[in-house]
């Protein structure tokens, strides 16, 4: 498969992810206070209402380590295929496939999201974790996952999100300036620090370039119905959700 060409915010995800794989599903469960994987089942429950089936296709864009893949395949008995920039990632993900003795139903491939390599309609269901913050249009973005989704498919996300609560949003930039950055620092050394100082002011920089009303509306843009949204964990992550028009 052709190697990706990558814009800046493209580069910039690889630096960062490159170095993390080997200790990322521990770290990112530490780090969250177990919340990364509640908000995973989250979403991946999105999908769960049609019939489980061998036959039925799901790609999981930014699949990282594969964690959302296999979660997919065991969930809706689904094959899947995963999607990442970072090959680091995925060889890792690799990894993860094969001791899950899942690699029958589980193919990870190398590409953006902005480019994906597969025909228009041709998976029944998408999903894409903390994925937005790293595009340069995220509006185009998210055009390219629907144009890949069969009509009446379902699209569900898993994003970072900022409290709405004055009293919480204080406690979440405390948390994100100080403890995050050390707790990164202690248990993962220097690359899992320059993570935990970069994800407050990207996450807060990105919600107010890109409010929930935007991002909503950017769904449907995208040719996406039904769009509904869970804000999780007192406002640390938000899940939503929509369905491929035309079905």
């Amino acid at each position: 498969m052709q190697v990706p060409v990558l814009d800046t915010r493209n580069s910039f995800a690889q630096q960062l992810f490159a170095p993390l794989p080997a200790r990322y599903d521990r770290l990112a469960e530490i780090l969250s206070f177990g919340q990364n994987g509640r908000w995973r089942r989250a979403m991946v429950d999105q999908l769960i209402d049609a019939p489980a089936s061998a036959d039925r296709v799901v790609l999981d864009v930014a699949a990282g380590t594969a964690g959302v893949s296999l979660q997919i395949a065991a969930r809706t008995g689904a094959r899947v295929i995963g999607l990442d920039l970072t090959q680091q990632m995925l060889r890792q993900g690799a990894q993860n496939v094969a001791a899950a003795g899942a690699g029958s139903r589980v193919s990870l491939i190398n590409a953006r999201a902005e480019q994906i390599p597969l025909p228009d309609a041709s998976v029944d269901a998408l999903t894409f974790t903390y994925l937005l913050r790293y595009v340069s249009d995220p509006q185009a973005t998210l055009a390219e996952l629907a144009r890949v989704v069969r009509p009446g498919g379902t699209v569900a996300s898993l994003e970072f999100y900022v409290p709405p609560s004055p009293f919480w949003r204080f406690w979440w930039r405390a948390y994100t300036a100080l403890v995050l950055p050390a707790g990164g620092l202690i248990t993962g050394g220097r690359q899992w620090y320059e993570v935990g100082r970069f994800l407050g002011p990207s996450i807060s920089g990105h919600y107010r370039r890109y409010p929930i009303d935007w991002t909503v509306r950017a769904w449907q843009e995208a040719g996406l119905r039904d769009v509904g949204y869970r804000v999780m964990s007192l406002g640390g992550g938000l899940v939503m959700w929509g369905t491929r028009a035309g079905g």
